[in-house]
This record gives C-alpha cells, sequence and structure tokens, in this order.
C-alpha cells in the first residue's frame, strides 16, 4: 500500500512533534545527574552507551507513534527496544533513535538529537526529522518534496574554500587516521579548495546533517569487520533530509546505503559517506 501526500504530511506533522516533545525531554535532563547504563552493540563506547534518558524520550515519542502502527499499517524500529523484524513485513516502518549521541549528551558536548524517520520495506527512507535540542533546531523531509530547517527551506551552499571534515571521536584512535588525514589534504587542490578543517562533533546524525550546515563537508564512517559503524537509525532521517537539502550520501563504495538489511541493524560493512557535493568524492581513496 502506497500512503498518499497527504499521508505523509500528516505523518511527518506527527514525527515533528513527537521529535520536539522527545526533545523537550531531553533539554530538561540536561546538566543534572545522569544515570549512564551499559547495553550490548559495537566495538566503540559511544555504541554501547544508554541513559535513563534515552528511554524517557523513546518513550515519549512512541506514545504519539504507535497508533500510527495500526492506523497506517507500520512496522517499528527503535533503537533501545527489541527487533520485532516487523519492519520486514509491512509495506512501511519508523525507524528511530531517541537520542543519537548519547555519549556527547552525557558530557554535556554538542552533536546530540532525536532522529525518527519512516522508511520503504525496500530500505528508502520516505520520512526525515531531526531536533537538535541544544539549539531547538528541527530539520525535516519529506522524499521530493524538499527539506526544511525549522519552517525555511534548507539547501546546501558551499562558498567557503576550505572543507570541513567531520567524524565520530572513535576514529581518533583508528591506526591509520593520521595517513588518511594527509592523503585527504593532498587532494584538497584537485578540487579546488585550500585547507582542511577537522571537527570531531558528536553523534553520527548530527555529524550528517553538518555536512549541509558547514559545507563543503565530508563526513564518512569506514568499512570494517566488527560490529558498530552506526546503525539503520543513525543515517535513516538524516539520510533523506541531507539529499532533499543537495548534499550527497551513500556507503563507502558510493552505492545506495542498505537502510533495511536482514542481517543486522548495524551499517560497518559497507562504511557510510555523506558530503556536500559529488565533486567532494574525488578526495577519498576507494579501499578495501
Amino acid at each position: 500500500m502506497s500512503l498518499t501526500i497527504s499521508q505523509l504530511h500528516t505523518l511527518r506533522d506527527l514525527a515533528n512533534k513527537a521529535a520536539q516533545r522527545a526533545g523537550a525531554i531531553i533539554k530538561e535532563k540536561q546538566g543534572t545527574q545522569v544515570k549512564v547504563l551499559k547495553k550490548d552493540g559495537g566495538d566503540t563506547l559511544a555504541s554501547c552507551v544508554v541513559t535513563e534518558v534515552d528511554m524517557a524520550a523513546e518513550k515519549a515519542i512512541l506514545e504519539l507513534l504507535t497508533p500510527t502502527l495500526k492506523d497506517y499499517n507500520l512496522g517499528l524500529l527503535t533503537e533501545e527496544s527489541t527487533d520485532d523484524e516487523s519492519r520486514f513485513n509491512h509495506d512501511y516502518f519508523w525507524c528511530i533513535d531517541p537520542l543519537d549521541g548519547t555519549l556527547a549528551y552525557s558530557r554535556n558536548e554538542d552533536g546530540y538529537s532525536t532522529s525518527i524517520a519512516l522508511v520503504s520495506r525496500v530500505g528508502v527512507p520516505i520520512i526525515g526529522v531531526v531536533y537538535n535540542p541544544r539549539t531547538d533546531t528541527l530539520y525535516h523531509a519529506i522524499k521530493d518534496q524538499g527539506a526544511f530547517k525549522n519552517d525555511a527551506p534548507f539547501k546546501v551552499s558551499d562558498h567557503s574554500k576550505n572543507l570541513t571534515l567531520l567524524f565520530d571521536q572513535s576514529y581518533l584512535s583508528h591506526p591509520d587516521y593520521e595517513s588518511h588525514i594527509r592523503e585527504l589534504k593532498d587532494h584538497l587542490q584537485a578540487i579546488g579548495l585550500n585547507e582542511l578543517k577537522i571537527n570531531p562533533l558528536g553523534g553520527a546524525v548530527m555529524n550528517a546533517i553538518s555536512t549541509i550546515e558547514l559545507a563543503p563537508a565530508l563526513y564518512y564512517k569506514l568499512p570494517k569487520k566488527t560490529l558498530g559503524g552506526g546503525s539503520l537509525w543513525d543515517f535513516a532521517a538524516s539520510s533523506v533530509i541531507q539529499s532533499e537539502a543537495g548534499g550527497l550520501n551513500s556507503d563507502y563504495y558510493k552505492e545506495a546505503l542498505e537502510l533495511n538489511r536482514r542481517e543486522s541493524t548495524f551499517m560497518n560493512h559497507r562504511g557510510i559517506i555523506f558530503c556536500s557535493s559529488e565533486n567532494i568524492l574525488k578526495v577519498l581513496i576507494k579501499r578495501p
């Protein structure tokens, strides 16, 4: 069953409201003593951290979105709940990260957000909503309908002559980090840019969105064998917002992101790339 444009707008508005409601909880708890827990996850600290705020934010989101599961025959995938695999049995499913960048949040640093997407069963994001509680900024998009920052159109504008490189904190400890940075710097002139500005921002969602905000910009995660590399809920909403704003995103081999894979919710198998223009892809050296 295909959803109509009217239905998509209704669901987008509801997701906006849910994200802002979760954000209010996140802001309310900011600066208080937050209980940090551990969960099963990938190979980085960020992928294994969860707080009571994550749980409260998810509850607030589901209070608004759960009725839509029956009304619109939708599946559900959330970061903090067990995958019931309903995403494989419905034409669309909600894909929710109530608090991305939990580690940054627990440290009172920039880079956390709430992310809600509606994804088709074949893995195409149709609706994307990202709310940044720290700046009270709501990013949202419907596929083929453009992207918005609050109520204004959100479009890439890359007039700077410097390339901003965004990455997760864990990349700093990668054994090849220094050589990768040198390679990027060596290729800047070929695309008409002067300097590389390094910005290890925080969570994956805001890194992806920031490729538009800080354009010209690049965010990537290398493929790896160990679990991690971000998850479906990190890139479902952010990818449709970013592409509707004029950016490009793909896996590291420049194929479409797999946003409803059966094998795992993790994206480490093929990595990811988000950049503000196709020209920037030229600075990446393809690696196995």
